[in-house]
C-alpha cells in the first residue's frame, strides 16, 4: 500500500514504538491506533531517515517486531502479523562473510536471525548462509568481539566486519575514594559483581564472595545461623593487633555481615599497597569495598526469594549403649593395672555392681536404666544424642526492591527478610533490613545524595564456648544409656548413672539456658558533589554508623549448669557504638594532547568512634517467669560492670593517576594519619605507595596480534599501617580488678594501675612489594591475572616481659617482625562457544608462606594459645603447633624400656627428643602449622539456551588441624561417652593400635599435647552446584514481566578429607581470650556445618 502524503525526515535513538509513532504523528497528518497489549516498551528503535514515506518507515520497523499495519483514510491500525501472513512471508537466501577488523575471516562465529530459532555458524573461510525474511535482523556474535546486528534489505550478500570487544578491559572497578577502568589498574584488585554473588544463595556477603578472589581466604567459623566468616587477605599481618580487613560500605566503614547480599552491586578487594595505602593505618590487612545498588533508569520492581532445606552434612561415630557399657567394663578391668593402689582401696566402682544397684554413686535417686533380658542386664535406653539434637531445618530469604528515575532524581527502596533455622535445635536467626537511596541532580553543577539503612537481627544461639556448657561437645560425650526425658517429664542427667562427669543432657542445656542476641544497626550517609568545571569536582560526605546490641542470658531454675556450677542465673549485656566519618574529596581529571591522561585526587577525613558497655548479673531467681526481664527477682545481685572507650582519627591523603598514550601507567599515593590511640610523639605517620603499569599489548609490535590480546605487567611498592590495638594501648590503665584492700577488718574496693604506660608505642607498619601480570589471549577468550607479593610487617605489637620489681608481668611494645609471601592467579577461559551452548571456567590459586623474622628478648620463643599449644619462633610460621611426637604405644616386649620413663605397656610412647631418659618440655618440637600452603577454587559454568549450570570446587592443602576435643572424647574414658575409635585401642592382642590402652581418666591418662591429635587439614569440597533457567523474553512479555529466573542449588555437597572431625575447614580456638593468629585450626567442638538445598526465584516487573 502507499500513502498520498509526502515524505518526512526523522531521527530517533533508543526509543520505544509508542514514542516513534508520536514523532511520526507530529510530522504528518496520520493518526495511529493499536491495542494496549501491543504497546512495545523496549527502547530498541534507532533510525535516521531523510525523505522517506511513512510506509517505508513502518515497513522497516514493524517487520522486526512481527507486526503489520492497515490504513483507513488517515488512520493506521497496527496489529500483530496474522499467522497466514507469517507463514507466507517470502524468505530468501542470505549469504555473507564475517571478518575481524583486519579483514581476516572469523571461524565459528554465531549467525542467527534475531527473534527466531534460525541460525548457523561461519565456516573455515568465515562464510555463512541461511534463510531469512526481508526486514528481519541478523545477529552476529563471537567470543572476544562486540556483537553486531545487520538489517536485511533487498541485498542478498553481506560483508560483516567485527571489532574487538574491549568491554571487559573498559569495565569500571571501584577503588579507594574513586573508580578506575580495569585496563588502567596498576594495583592488585579483585572484583565480584552482583550477578556472580546471586549464583550462590546465602545470608551474608562473605559467604557469597568466598572462593571467588585469589589471595582471599574466607573460612567458615561456624555452621550456626548468622555464623560469621573469617576473612584473611594475603595471610596474617599482625600477632596481637587485628588481622581483619577494613570494610568500606558506600564510602563509610562498617560491618558487611549485617548487609543483605541482594542489595550489593559489587564487591572489590584491594590487596596490594598501591590500592590499600590510600587507607593508611587501616589498610595493612587489605580493604573490602562494598558498593550497594541504587536507583536508575525506568521504574523497576524486583522480588527474589530463596527457600532452603538445611541437612546434617556429617555425624561423628560414637559408642552406642552396648559399646559404652563394654568399654566401661574394659576400663574397670584395666584400672587394676594402671592404678593398683587405688583399685585395692575401692576407688573404682565395679560396673556390674553399679548396674545392679542404681543407687550406687547416684546422688539424685534411683532411675530405672536397665532390665533383665536373657539372664543379664541390658540397657533400657540407647540414645543417639546427635540425632536428638540435630534436625533438618528450613530457611527463607525474601527481598523486594523498587528503583527508578524521574529525570533528575534517582531513587531506590530495598527491603529484605531472612529467617534461618539452624540444624541444631533451638538455634535460629531472623533479620529485617531496609535501605533507601536518593540521588538528586539539583543543577548542572550540584548533585546531592543520601543512603539510609536499618537492620535488625534477632538470634537464638546455642553455647559453643569451650567448657562444660558446649552443646556440640555434649552431643558426643553425653552417655547413651540415659534418656532425653523420663516418663514424669524430668530430664535424664549424667548423675543418673553413677561416676559420670563432664557432659550433661544437651537438650536440657539448650532448653534451660537461653542465649538470645539482638542487634539494631543504623547506617546513613549524605553527600554533596559540586562540579566547578569540566574535570574538576568536589565531594563532601558525612557518614554515621550506630549499633545497639542486647545480649541477655538466662539459666533456668531447673538447670544443673551455670558455668559448670549448679544454680540459676540471669544477665544482660548491653553495648552500643557510634562512628562518625566526614570526608572531603577534590578530584581533577584532564586529557592533554590526546596522549596524557591525568587524575589528581586530594582528600581529608576525620573519624570519631565511641563504645559503651554495661553488664548486670543476678543469681537465685525465684521463678523462671522473670528471666532477665526483672533483674530484681534474684536473691543475689552481682557487682555490675561497665566500660567506655573512644578514639579519633584525622587524615590527609592524595593520589595521582597518570597515563601516557593509554599505555604507560603511573599511580602515586600518600596518606598522613593521626590516631589518639598512640603516644603523643607517635600519633602521626605517613604511608606512601607507588605503582607502574605498561599496556604492552597497545604497542605497535603487539597491536593486532591474533594470539595476545592483552599484556600488562604491573609493579608496586608501598606501606600501610595497623591501628587495631586497644583504644588506650599507650596509656597506663586504672583498674578495680584485684584492687580490694582490708580496712578495719572490712574489705573495701580500690582503684589502682592495671597496666604500664608506653608513650613510645607506635604504629605497626607493613611494607608490601607486588609484581603482577595481566594477560589475555584470543580476544580475551583466555585471560590470566597473576601476582607475586612480599609483605613485611615491622614494629609488631607484642607483650614483652618486664622485671617483676615493676609489679607487672609485661608491657605492650613494638618488638617483632613478620613476613608473608605468596603467588596467586586467576585464570578465566571460554572453553566452548556455539550458538546454543557455552562452557567457561575460572580457576584461582593462592599460595602463602608465613615466617616470624624477629621477636622480643633476643628472639626468644613465645609459647601461646590454649594449654601452650602453639609457639612463636623466629624462622617459623605463626601459629605453629608445639608438642610431643608420639611413636605409638609401648608394647609388652618394651616393658623395661617403658619403665625408665615411668610407663607401662599400653601407655603412649612419646619421643625422647634430647635422649635424656625423661619426657619433659625439652622434648617438644614443632609439629606443623594451621595455615595452608595453598588454596583456591575451580568454577565451571555451562550454558545451554536459557539454562545455566554452575559447579564450584574448593580446595586447600598443607595445613594441619589439632583436634583438641579428642582429649575428652577419645583419650579420657570412663566419665562420659567416647568416639567409636576407642574400640581400637591398645590391648595385648592389638599392640599395633595408635591409642593407648583404655583406662579410667583419673588413672594417669596422657594429658600431654602430642601429634596423635594432629591431622592433615587438606581437603577438596563440593562447594556449590546451581542450575538456573531464564524465562525467554517473549514469554516474559506475555506475562507482563521484564525477567524471570529460577534456580535450584546445593551447597557443601561433599568433602574429601582425612580429617575425622565435623569439617576440615575448622574454626580457631573457640574463645575470645586468644588471638586467632596463633590459634588457627585448633578444633574443640564447634557448630557443625549444614548441607543446604535451595530453590530460588527472581522476578523483575
Amino acid at each position: 500500500m502507499s500513502f498520498a502524503q509526502g515524505e518526512i525526515s526523522l531521527s530517533v535513538e533508543n526509543v520505544d514504538l509508542k514514542t516513534l509513532l508520536v514523532e511520526i504523528e507530529k510530522k504528518s497528518d496520520i493518526r495511529f491506533t493499536y491495542l494496549n497489549q501491543l504497546s512495545d516498551t523496549n527502547k530498541d528503535i534507532s533510525l535516521a531517515v531523510t525523505n522517506k514515506t511513512v510506509e517505508e518507515i513502518l515497513n522497516l520497523v514493524l517487520s522486526k517486531k512481527g507486526m503489520e499495519f492497515t490504513r483507513t483514510g488517515n488512520t493506521i491500525a497496527i496489529q500483530m502479523r496474522s499467522p497466514q501472513n507469517r507463514q507466507t512471508a517470502p524468505t530468501k537466501k542470505v549469504t555473507g562473510i564475517v571478518t575481524d577488523s583486519n579483514g581476516e575471516p572469523i571461524i565459528g562465529a554465531n549467525v542467527s536471525v534475531k527473534g527466531t530459532t534460525t541460525g548457523t555458524i561461519t565456516d573455515i573461510d568465515g562464510h555463512f548462509s541461511l534463510e531469512a525474511i526481508e526486514g528481519q535482523t541478523i545477529l552476529v556474535s563471537f567470543i572476544g568481539y562486540s556483537s553486531k546486528e545487520i538489517d536485511i534489505t533487498d541485498k542478498s550478500s553481506y560483508q560483516i566486519s567485527m571489532s574487538d570487544d574491549t568491554q571487559n578491559l573498559d569495565e569500571v572497578v571501584v577503588i579507594g575514594y574513586g573508580t578506575v577502568r580495569k585496563k588502567d589498574l596498576t594495583g592488585a584488585v579483585g572484583s565480584v559483581k552482583s550477578e556472580d554473588m546471586m549464583q550462590r544463595p546465602s545470608t551474608s556477603i562473605s559467604q557469597s564472595i568466598s572462593g571467588r578472589i585469589a589471595g582471599v581466604n574466607i573460612s567458615s567459623n561456624s555452621g550456626r545461623p548468622g555464623g560469621n566468616q573469617t576473612i584473611r587477605i594475603r595471610g596474617y599481618s599482625s600477632i596481637n593487633a587485628t588481622n581483619e580487613p577494613l570494610y568500606i560500605i558506600d564510602g563509610v566503614p562498617g560491618d558487611i555481615n549485617i548487609l543483605n547480599p541482594n542489595d550489593i552491586e559489587s564487591v572489590e578487594v584491594l590487596k596490594d599497597a598501591s590500592s590499600t595505602a590510600i587507607y593508611g593505618t587501616r589498610g595493612s590487612n587489605g580493604v573490602i569495598v562494598v558498593t550497594t545498588k541504587r536507583g536508575k533508569n525506568e521504574i523497576t520492581v524486583n522480588y527474589n526469594t530463596y527457600l532452603s532445606l538445611n541437612t546434617v552434612a556429617k555425624k561423628l561415630d560414637v559408642l552406642n549403649a552396648e559399646q559404652f557399657l563394654a568399654v566401661e567394663d574394659m576400663i574397670y578391668a584395666n584400672a587394676k593395672k594402671f592404678d593398683p593402689n587405688g583399685f585395692a582401696s575401692g576407688k573404682y566402682i565395679d560396673p556390674s555392681v553399679k548396674r545392679q544397684d542404681y543407687l550406687v554413686g547416684n546422688t539424685k535417686g534411683k532411675r530405672e536404666l536397665f532390665k533383665m533380658e536373657g539372664g543379664k542386664l541390658v540397657p533400657l535406653y540407647d540414645i543417639d544424642w546427635q540425632d536428638m539434637l540435630e534436625r533438618n531445618s528450613f530457611s527463607q530469604i525474601h527481598n523486594l526492591s523498587f528503583t527508578g528515575s524521574t529525570g533528575k532524581t534517582n531513587y531506590g527502596v530495598f527491603l529484605g527478610y531472612t529467617n534461618d533455622q539452624g540444624i541444631v535445635k533451638e538455634s535460629k536467626l531472623e533479620r529485617f533490613s531496609g535501605r533507601v537511596t536518593v540521588d538528586q541532580t539539583v543543577s548542572n553543577w550540584l548533585k546531592l545524595g543520601t543512603t539510609l539503612s536499618y537492620s535488625e537481627v534477632k538470634e537464638r544461639r546455642i553455647d559453643t564456648r569451650v567448657g562444660y556448657n558446649n552443646v556440640p561437645r555434649m552431643m558426643i560425650e553425653m552417655i547413651p544409656i540415659v534418656p532425653y526425658k523420663y516418663d514424669d517429664g524430668t530430664y535424664g542427667r549424667r548423675e543418673d548413672y553413677g561416676g559420670m562427669e563432664s557432659a550433661d543432657n544437651p537438650l536440657a542445656q539448650i532448653n534451660e539456658n537461653i542465649t538470645p542476641y539482638n542487634s539494631n544497626i543504623f547506617m546513613g550517609n549524605a553527600y554533596a558533589k559540586i562540579t566547578f568545571m569540566k574535570g574538576l569536582d568536589f565531594t563532601s560526605t558525612i557518614g554515621v554508623n550506630r549499633t545497639i546490641n542486647m545480649n541477655p542470658y538466662y539459666n533456668s531454675t531447673q538447670s544443673d549448669i551455670v558455668n559448670g556450677v549448679g544454680g540459676n542465673q540471669a544477665s544482660i549485656t548491653n553495648n552500643r557504638s557510634l562512628q562518625i566519618l566526614w570526608s572531603n574529596i577534590l578530584n581533577y581529571n584532564a586529557i592533554f594532547n590526546k596522549m596524557h591522561s591525568l587524575n589528581v585526587m586530594l582528600g581529608q577525613e576525620a573519624q570519631s568512634y565511641e563504645y559503651f558497655q554495661n553488664v548486670a548479673t543476678i543469681d537465685g531467681i525465684s521463678d523462671d517467669y522473670y528471666q532477665w526481664y526483672n533483674m530484681g527477682a534474684g536473691s543475689t545481685l552481682k557487682a555490675p560492670s561497665s566500660n567506655y572507650t573512644g578514639d579519633k582519627m584525622l587524615s590527609y591523603f592524595a593520589r595521582i593517576n597518570y597515563s601516557f598514550k593509554d599505555r604507560y601507567l603511573v599511580t602515586v599515593t600518600g596518606r598522613f594519619d593521626g590516631s589518639s590511640k598512640f603516644g603523643e610523639d607517635n600519633r602521626f605517620a605517613f604511608f606512601p605507595s607507588a605503582a607502574l603499569g605498561w599496556r604492552a599489548s597497545e604497542e605497535d609490535f603487539l597491536k593486532g596480534n591474533k594470539v595476545i590480546s592483552n599484556l600488562k605487567p604491573r609493579v608496586s611498592y608501598g606501606f600501610t599501617g595497623n591501628s587495631g590495638i586497644p583504644t588506650y594501648g599507650s596509656m597506663a590503665n586504672l583498674s578495680t580488678s584485684g584492687m580490694a584492700y582490708p580496712f578495719g577488718g572490712t574489705r573495701e574496693n580500690g582503684i589502682g594501675v592495671g597496666s604500664l604506660a608506653n608513650p613510645l608505642l607506635r604504629w605497626e607498619k607493613t611494607g608490601q612489594f607486588n609484581v603482577g601480570l595481566d594477560l589475555g589471549f584470543l580476544n580475551e577468550r583466555i585471560s590470566l591475572s597473576a601476582d607475586y607479593y612480599i609483605k613485611h610487617t615491622t614494629d609488631m605489637l607484642l607483650n614483652a616481659p618486664v622485671p617483676t620489681t615493676s609489679g607487672f608481668r609485661s608491657i605492650s611494645t613494638n618488638i617483632g617482625n613478620m613476613r608473608n609471601s605468596g603467588f596467586e592467579f586467576t585464570l578465566n577461559t571460554q572453553n566452548i562457544q556455539t550458538k546454543n551452548f557455552s562452557w567457561s571456567s575460572m580457576l584461582n590459586f593462592s599460595s602463602l608462606k608465613n615466617k616470624i623474622t624477629a621477636l622480643s628478648q633476643g628472639d626468644a620463643d613465645i609459647i601461646m594459645a590454649p594449654n601452650n599449644l602453639t609457639i612463636l619462633r623466629v624462622g617459623e610460621s605463626v601459629g605453629s603447633f608445639f608438642g610431643y611426637i608420639r611413636d605409638g604405644v609401648w608394647g609388652e616386649n618394651e616393658a623395661e624400656q617403658a619403665a625408665i620413663y615411668g610407663k607401662l605397656p599400653g601407655d603412649a610412647k612419646l619421643r625422647d627428643v634430647n635422649n635424656d631418659k625423661q619426657i619433659n618440655e625439652s622434648d617438644r618440637v614443632i609439629l606443623g602449622k594451621g595455615i595452608p600452603d595453598f588454596y583456591g577454587t575451580l568454577t565451571n559454568t555451562f550454558k545451554y539456551k536459557d539454562f545455566d549450570l554452575v559447579i564450584e570446587l574448593q580446595y586447600s592443602c598443607g595445613s594441619k588441624i589439632y583436634w583438641d576435643g579428642l582429649g575428652t572424647c577419645a583419650m579420657r574414658q570412663g566419665i562420659a561417652n567416647s568416639l567409636s575409635m576407642v574400640l581400637d585401642t591398645w590391648t595385648p592382642e592389638n599392640q599395633g593400635a595408635t591409642l593407648e590402652q583404655i583406662r579410667p581418666s583419673n588413672a594417669y591418662y596422657n594429658s600431654l599435647k602430642d601429634d596423635a591429635r594432629l591431622y592433615n587439614g587438606s581437603f577438596i569440597r563440593g562447594k556449590n552446584i546451581s542450575l538456573g533457567y531464564n524465562l525467554p523474553s517473549d514469554i516474559c512479555k506475555k506475562l507482563h514481566l521484564k525477567a524471570l529466573r529460577v534456580t535450584l542449588s546445593a551447597q557443601n555437597i561433599f568433602v574429601i578429607s582425612q580429617y575425622p572431625g565435623f569439617d576440615p575447614e575448622t574454626t580457631v580456638y573457640n574463645t575470645t581470650t586468644q588471638n586467632e593468629a596463633f590459634a588457627q585450626n585448633i578444633e574443640t567442638f564447634g557448630y557443625p556445618k549444614p548441607r543446604t538445598f535451595s530453590f530460588g526465584a527472581n522476578i523483575t516487573f
